[in-house]
């Protein structure tokens, strides 16, 4: 498993990197609707645009 990114929804980091490659995310939000990452206190956003920006 790999680590935590966002601890409020219990999402890991290869969980949302499968699902932005496998779905072509762009946004924050296409994230969020697709993985539940970031819907909680927001703390991880500036993770996910990371992983976004890297996978892109």
């Amino acid at each position: 498993m790999s680590e935590t990114v966002c601890h409020c929804m219990d999402v890991d980091r290869d969980t949302i990197v499968k699902a932005i490659k496998e779905q072509n995310l762009t946004s924050v939000e296409e994230v969020q609707e697709a993985t539940n990452a970031g819907t909680g206190c927001g703390g991880c956003v500036p993770d996910i645009e990371a992983l976004l920006a890297e996978n892109k």
